[in-house]
């Protein structure tokens, strides 16, 4: 393969996954060995997105003329990109996660519709529920006022049977 069309795949790689983000997040990843990027690749993609380690000039080709071009001036030294594809919280919290427990890496920002956040608001968009997490609490509080009558008609019957309980003792003694 020459490398004018390695690089022209490199590109429509990076394009194609660009189209399908909700949110890409630009890291830099000196000092992470293979297997540790690799074991973060993997958990970015458990959660519906992909982590890939590019080649700046031709990832600044490839978001030309896209929502994700206000990352090119963050495209300095060796990076990474992560893409969210279902969920726009779940690649910051498994960076900043893998950050935490290997001392390793650094988040430099993200952009999420077309806005480029900086380090500390990508570091909040990781401290933001998924939204698994969101539905569940959602549903919980859909499912709590229900719960809550229940429990009052399940208490107003078990006092009627008590009382009638005791009635019935009193009049058999």
């Amino acid at each position: 393969m020459s490398t004018k069309a390695f690089k022209t795949e490199k590109i429509d790689e990076i394009k194609s996954k660009i189209e399908k983000a909700q949110v890409a997040v630009i890291t830099e990843y000196k000092g992470l060995t293979v297997e540790e990027i690799t074991k973060l690749r993997r958990e970015i993609q458990k959660n519906g997105g992909d982590y890939m380690v590019t080649k700046n000039t031709l990832t600044k080709i490839a978001i030309k003329g896209t929502d994700y071009e206000p990352l090119a001036d963050k495209m300095v030294g060796p990076i990474a990109l992560a893409f969210g594809f279902e969920d726009p919280v779940t690649p910051a919290k498994a960076i900043t996660k893998f950050i935490k427990e290997t001392k390793k890496g650094e988040i430099l920002g993200a952009v999420l519709d077309g806005k480029l956040l900086s380090i500390e608001e990508t570091k909040a968009l990781a401290d933001l529920p998924t939204k698994e997490e969101l539905f569940a609490k959602m549903l919980g509080s859909i499912n709590s006022p229900a719960s809550g009558i229940v429990g009052c008609v399940n208490g107003v019957m078990a006092q009627l049977t008590r009382a009638m309980a005791a009635v019935r003792d009193q009049k058999a003694a």
